[in-house]
């Protein structure tokens, strides 16, 4: 008799994949590891470094993505990783960032504005992969602010506080109010801007480069001053679109988080 496992013997065809395709699973692991390595720093009182490692995330978090679609190597365990990353990158490391920077002295309140930020970033990423699965899923635009500009604008008093002062915290309960405020802002259901399908003229890339380098080299000079500014932006942005555009509710039930 042959020594050769018979067809029925359940074993599955083993698959190759080249080292390559795994590229945007590792920014994705290397972007959790950023936002727990900010947590520590945080705890460490290194804030600016804290603060950093959020902001690579961000970026490594904006690249995963579009490097799987590239790499032709996109997955369901990939989408399931990038997720969970993005609840602790964007809704468990920036709230204890700002816990740790503000909010210790409040006690309570102060960690009830934490928990309510936290469940709304979860509440947010679980819309948006529901969203993700509509064929009809609009991707001009978000339906809340996304997870990683909620990550950017709730620490937007520490911004504030490093660009304008010694960095020291003032009005705490004022950074509470605002850690909900920004919760809030993530699970609403008014259209904010994307800028994943933004367009510009070819004749405009130069301009737009020497933009990129502006706003680079304001962030390496001034870091604090130019988060703040945009935070600001995005902030004008919103309201901009909230006035120009209606609010859009689905009628899908499974849209609903």
């Amino acid at each position: 008799m042959s020594d050769l496992p018979s067809p029925q013997s359940g074993r599955r065809p083993r698959k190759k994949l080249h080292i390559v395709q795994l590229i945007p699973n590792f920014m994705t692991v290397a972007a959790l590891c950023a936002g727990l390595t900010g947590v520590r720093f945080a705890i460490e009182g290194r804030f600016g470094l804290a603060v950093a490692l959020i902001i690579a995330a961000a970026v490594m978090d904006g690249l995963d993505g579009r490097l799987a679609r590239f790499l032709k190597s996109e997955s369901d365990m990939g989408a399931e990783l990038d997720s969970l990353c993005d609840l602790v990158n964007f809704g468990v490391a920036p709230a204890l960032i700002t816990y740790l920077w503000a909010l210790q002295g409040m006690r309570a309140e102060g960690w009830i504005a934490c928990l309510i930020y936290a469940v709304a970033c979860l509440l947010r990423l679980a819309r948006f992969n529901i969203g993700n699965r509509q064929p009809d899923n609009d991707s001009n635009s978000f339906q809340g602010v996304p997870s990683p500009a909620g990550a950017l604008l709730v620490m937007l008093p520490m911004f504030l506080a490093f660009a304008l002062g010694d960095g020291q915290p003032h009005a705490t309960w004022l950074v509470a109010l605002w850690m909900a405020c920004v919760g809030a802002l993530m699970v609403g259901r008014f259209r904010t801007p994307s800028f994943k399908r933004a367009t510009i003229y070819a004749e405009n890339v130069s301009f737009v480069l020497l933009a990129f380098v502006g706003v680079v080299a304001a962030l390496l000079t001034y870091p604090w001053i130019t988060l703040a500014l945009v935070d600001c932006a995005y902030l004008v942005a919103l309201a901009y679109t909230f006035i120009k555009k209606p609010r859009k509710i689905s009628e899908d039930p499974q849209n609903e988080a």
